[in-house]
């Protein structure tokens, strides 16, 4: 269908094959609602979970039957408006706004989809998207960057499954008890465990090595859990620092999305010193792993010595209202709506410094070539 004189095309992509499926639609919903349609014509793009991308007009069931939070019939009743104004397929759109979270959306494979189609597009690009996904490989980044980062062992299915003695031994030794087990490549805290004792080990890393085929094992660090939101490109900006604080031993799945006991307070409550650290330390994060766009970066703080460790970086975090990247924004001055509107600006903008760049030595001058 044709352009809306004037207006951007917008493609909301979201859905998708990872296990944060359910997340990603309640995050498009919102997005599709502050997108200004003064502005923007929004085409929803829904991949199912078994990878079947979907037409608008199906798009719109996915998300009309979607997991329903407070204010439902006033974001569906916008979403019917935007299927009225038209929506155009993919190879018809200016710009897309990634919301597929996990594997197969957040850890640059559909960021390089989006590359080879020429599309500007929200958030890190193919580097910063896959090395922020990879905990294994951010964290070694981080430590290369200068970065504190808490002790961890990194094993995959293949050293688990030959080598249970030696891996559990090592655990023990270097890591010691509680620990906590992770899938390198995960979000939502979906598949990590918290061990208390050498014999709830290995179900801990049998899970986790179902996930992904590499497991990330981190000392637990007696801490309270800061968060700071970054926006931004080449010189990327800073909200004021976030705390969570969950009721449960940690803050897994549940605490996040359904235990109404999980605090979050903005500003944290914490000396103007630290959370100074906190911001110095998240932009250097954000550039360490090439990111892009948009982060939230995770800390741990351990008061009794202050010590800070960075603890991992979300190329593509939590993004309702309620999330904790918009709220720290909106503390810091930005509305959500703002804040969308800004990302899609970021995108087109890198998006035309990247067309500066030469792909063929033909376009160079003589002296270059030879």
């Amino acid at each position: 269908m044709g352009r809306t004189m004037g207006k951007l095309r917008v493609g909301v992509l979201f859905g998708g094959k990872s296990v944060e499926h359910e997340v990603s639609v309640v995050t498009a919903r919102a997005v599709i609602a502050a997108l200004d349609p003064a502005k923007y014509d929004v085409a929803p793009l829904g991949i199912t979970r078994d990878g079947n991308w979907l037409a608008p007009g199906q798009s719109l069931q996915m998300l009309a039957a979607g997991s329903a939070g407070g204010g439902e019939g006033a974001r569906t009743s916008a979403l019917v408006t935007v299927e009225n104004r038209g929506l155009t397929p993919l190879t018809g759109l200016d710009v897309v706004f990634p919301l597929v979270h996990g594997t197969m959306g957040e850890d640059g494979t559909l960021q390089g989809l989006l590359e080879l189609a020429g599309l500007p597009y929200v958030g890190a690009g193919v580097l910063g998207s896959a090395v922020g996904m990879d905990k294994d490989m951010m964290k070694r980044v981080f430590r290369d960057y200068g970065l504190p980062v808490g002790p961890f062992l990194v094993l995959r299915r293949s050293d688990w499954a030959g080598s249970r003695g030696h891996w559990s031994e090592r655990i023990a030794a270097e890591l010691g008890y509680p620990c906590f087990v992770k899938p390198s490549n995960g979000g939502s805290s979906v598949g990590i465990s918290k061990v208390n004792s050498a014999d709830a080990l290995p179900a801990a890393l049998e899970l986790a090595l179902t996930l992904d085929r590499k497991a990330v094992v981190e000392q637990a660090i007696d801490a309270r859990e800061l968060e700071c939101a970054v926006l931004g490109n080449e010189h990327p900006e800073v909200s004021v620092v976030g705390e969570v604080r969950s009721a449960r031993e940690f803050y897994d799945y549940e605490a996040k999305y359904f235990d109404n006991r999980t605090t979050l307070t903005i500003p944290a409550n914490v000396p103007a010193t630290v959370s100074e650290r906190v911001r110095a330390m998240a932009v250097k994060a954000f550039q360490a792993v090439d990111c892009e766009g948009m982060a939230r970066v995770d800390f741990f703080w351990r008061e009794a010595d202050s010590a800070l460790f960075v603890n991992e970086i979300n190329t593509i975090p939590g993004f309702t209202p309620m999330s904790m990247y918009p709220r720290m924004w909106q503390a810091t001055g930005m509305s959500y709506p703002a804040l969308v509107d800004r990302l899609v600006q970021l995108a087109l903008q890198r998006h035309r410094e990247k067309q500066t760049t030469q792909f063929s030595v033909d376009a160079l001058a003589p002296e270059h070539t030879q």
